[in-house]
């Protein structure tokens, strides 16, 4: 890959990781609220407070892809036309919002039903975010992009790193909870860990019907689909068993544990390694689909 695409690999990875931590967070937040007191408080400001600077990391590199920030501006006009423009759009909106979200939660200005209000919006344009992201490769130039598989896989990837990316967060916090509290984090973290393994499971569905459509369609797709099994086959075979390690096996693992009373240690080294592990599996979905798209025509 060249420069441009090592920047995209960036923009991407850390904007999702963004836009799915924003969604699960406030997923998370609305079930802890159940609880009372400041719980949904001293365990979601946190990881709440990182969204803003990796969507800043993301538009950041965005721009050794863009070239210019002004080209970030030329960018709004063909938004009724353009989805490159949508997402670029969107994705100003999203910082916009997170940072006002974040500053009301830290400051505690306004209500707390107005704060909530502001954090589902960024929540839903966390997730228009991660749609657009996606839509912008639908091209009919790149047979191996332009398939359902590609938003379908960006959306999932995004939830799988946010929820994972939650429980880390939530063990981070073990160390002050009272006794009462510890069962209703724990409820939560088996939560995310099954919503881990289901998305994993689905992106275990779509990604060999993705690679049997691509053995049907002949020319340009049929080459994308020979690197991937071929030129990066390891890397294909080492991002599965990282995801399925990552987001399977430590994610089941975490479940279980997190069923039984003085686990925090063993909690925390199970959701740190799941998440980090995911996270590196998807850098290396994302790698892979970059290295291997295969343009035809002009």
């Amino acid at each position: 890959m060249d420069t441009r695409e090592w920047a995209l690999l960036a923009f991407t990875i850390l904007g999702q990781t963004a836009a799915g931590l924003m969604i699960v967070l406030m997923i998370v937040r609305a079930y802890l609220a159940r609880a009372g007191g400041d719980l949904a408080d001293r365990l979601t400001n946190r990881p709440l407070f990182l969204v803003v600077p990796l969507m800043a990391l993301a538009l950041l590199a965005s721009l050794f892809h863009l070239g210019s920030p002004l080209n970030i501006a030329r960018a709004v006009p063909n938004i009724g036309y353009s989805w490159l423009s949508r997402e670029v759009v969107i994705a100003v909106a999203f910082v916009i919002f997170a940072a006002l979200y974040t500053y009301l939660q830290w400051r505690k200005v306004g209500s707390e039903s107005l704060r909530t209000a502001i954090g589902w919006i960024t929540a839903l344009l966390a997730l228009a975010y991660i749609y657009a992201m996606g839509m912008v490769y639908m091209i009919a130039t790149q047979p191996a992009w332009n398939t359902l598989a590609t938003p379908v896989t960006f959306i999932v990837g995004s939830l799988l790193i946010g929820s994972l990316g939650m429980a880390a967060a939530l063990v981070m916090g073990h160390a002050g909870l009272k006794k009462t509290e510890t069962p209703i984090v724990n409820n939560v973290l088996q939560g995310l860990a099954i919503s881990a393994i289901v998305l994993l499971g689905i992106e275990f569905v779509v990604l060999p019907l993705y690679l049997a459509y691509l053995a049907t369609q002949g020319g340009a797709a049929l080459q994308s689909l020979n690197m991937m099994i071929g030129l990066y086959g390891f890397v294909f075979f080492l991002r599965l068993l990282t995801l399925f390690v990552g987001a399977g096996v430590l994610a089941a693992y975490l479940y279980r544990n997190a069923a039984v009373a003085d686990k925090e240690q063993t909690l925390a080294t199970l959701a740190y390694s799941a998440f980090a592990l995911a996270l590196i599996g998807e850098a290396m979905g994302r790698f892979i689909f970059y290295a291997t798209h295969y343009r035809i025509g002009l």
